[in-house]
C-alpha cells in the first residue's frame, strides 16, 4: 500500500498545502494510506483531513515516518544539515546552481533517500503538469504594484500578509491607486506566470505590454524595459535566458521604477535581472538598489501563499491525478523527475 504523508510547512508564513480534503478522500479510495500533520499555520483545517479518514500526526513528525512513506510537502526542509532517508516531493531548487542546492543534494546522498522536485514533474513533452504559476504571477503583479503605490508617497513597500480572497487583494490595490494608473511590460506574457500577472493588470484598468518568445528571440539589449513603471519578469532562469536587465539599469535613463522578479532566481548563474543578489521577504517585500530615481526588485520566492486558498485548491487540482499514480514510481512523471535527481546526484 503506498503510503503520503504530508508534511507541515516549517516555513514562515506558507500557508499552502499541495492536497485538498477531497483530494486525500479520493486517494484513500483508491487505496492509498494518508497521513496528514497537524500545521499551525496551514490554510486548510486538518478537521477537514479528519473527517474523510486521513491520520493526523503532529507538527514535524514526518522525520520518524515509516521509511516506506512518501513524504509530501511544498517548500524547503528544516535546514539542519540531518541525513534524508525518505523519499520526498517537493520544490528543491537544487538544480540551477543554487547555493544551497548542494547541501540539500548531500543530504539525499547521506539518507539515502530521493528528491522528487515538483518543478520537474513534467509530460512527455517537456511540459509541467501542475504549477502555482498563475497565482504566483497574480500575487507577484500585486506586490510590485504595492512597491509603486509606496514609492509615490515616497516610501518603500511595506510588510505583506496573506489575503482572504484574490477580491480582497484587488480592492485593497484599487484603493491604494486612487485612480493612478502605472503601466507594466510582462515578459513570458503567454505563460501561466505572465497570464496571471496581465489578468491583474487587466482586472484594475491599467495597461500592460506582454511579451514573450517572439519579442525577445533578439537576445537583448531591451531598451523598451525601461520605458514602462513596471518590469515584470515571468520566465524562469535557465541556460541561454537573455538579460533582461542589466548592472547598468540603475543608472540609466528610465522610467521603469518597480522591478517584480516573479521567477525570482537571483542566485542563479542565468538569472535575467541582474541588478539584485537576494529573495525579498513578506516583512521586506522590496529592496531599493538604487536612490534616484528610485528602483526597487520585489522578489518573494512564495508569493501564492499571498492567496492560499486559491492557489492551494488549483495547484491540488492539478497534481491529484499524478499523485494517484505514486505506485508507479518508475515510470511517467516521477519516472522522469528520478532521473533528473539521479544525474544532478552523480553530477
Amino acid at each position: 500500500m503506498t503510503h503520503l504523508w504530508v508534511r507541515a510547512e516549517s516555513r514562515d508564513h506558507e500557508e499552502r498545502v499541495g492536497l485538498t480534503p477531497q483530494g486525500a478522500q479520493q486517494l484513500l479510495a483508491a487505496g492509498f494510506s494518508v497521513t496528514v500533520e497537524e500545521g499551525r499555520q496551514r490554510a486548510i483545517a486538518i478537521d477537514g483531513y479528519r473527517a474523510v479518514g486521513c491520520a493526523i500526526a503532529p507538527e514535524g513528525s514526518w522525520t520518524d515516518a515509516p521509511l516506506d512513506a512518501i513524504i509530501f510537502g511544498l517548500k524547503e526542509l528544516p535546514d539542519d544539515g540531518t541525513p534524508l532517508p525518505h523519499r520526498h516531493i517537493m520544490f528543491g531548487h537544487a538544480y540551477k546552481g543554487q547555493a544551497a542546492g548542494r547541501v540539500l543534494l548531500d543530504r539525499f546522498q547521506a539518507g539515502g533517500g530521493t528528491l522528487y522536485d515538483l518543478e520537474y514533474l513534467v509530460d512527455e513533452t517537456g511540459r509541467r503538469v501542475a504549477a502555482f504559476g498563475y497565482w504566483a504571477g497574480y500575487a507577484g503583479a500585486a506586490v510590485s504594484l504595492l512597491a509603486w503605490i509606496a514609492q509615490q508617497r515616497g516610501d518603500i513597500a511595506a510588510p505583506v500578509s496573506t489575503y482572504a480572497s484574490a477580491d480582497a487583494m484587488r480592492d485593497a490595490l484599487q484603493s491604494g491607486l486612487a485612480g493612478q494608473t502605472p503601466d507594466a511590460l510582462i515578459i513570458g506574457a503567454l505563460g501561466r506566470v505572465g497570464t496571471g500577472a496581465a489578468d491583474l493588470f487587466a482586472q484594475l484598468g491599467l495597461a500592460v505590454t506582454k511579451w514573450d518568445m517572439a519579442e525577445t528571440a533578439s537576445g537583448g539589449p531591451f531598451p523598451e524595459v525601461l520605458a514602462h513603471d513596471i518590469f515584470l519578469n515571468c520566465i524562469l532562469a535557465r541556460e541561454g535566458t537573455p538579460v533582461f536587465v542589466p548592472m547598468s539599469a540603475k543608472t540609466a535613463p528610465r522610467r521603469m521604477s518597480v522591478i517584480g522578479d516573479i521567477a525570482c532566481d537571483p542566485q542563479s548563474d542565468f538569472s535575467p535581472v541582474k541588478v539584485y543578489t537576494h529573495e525579498t521577504t513578506w516583512t521586506a517585500p522590496a529592496i531599493r538598489v538604487h536612490d534616484a530615481p528610485p528602483l526597487d526588485v520585489t522578489a518573494i520566492d512564495n508569493l501564492p501563499s499571498l492567496l492560499p486558498i486559491e492557489s492551494s485548491e488549483d495547484f491540488a487540482g492539478q497534481l491529484l491525478a499524478h499523485l494517484a499514480t505514486l505506485d508507479h514510481l518508475d515510470a511517467g512523471v516521477w519516472g522522469r523527475a528520478k532521473a533528473v535527481f539521479d544525474a544532478a546526484v552523480a553530477g
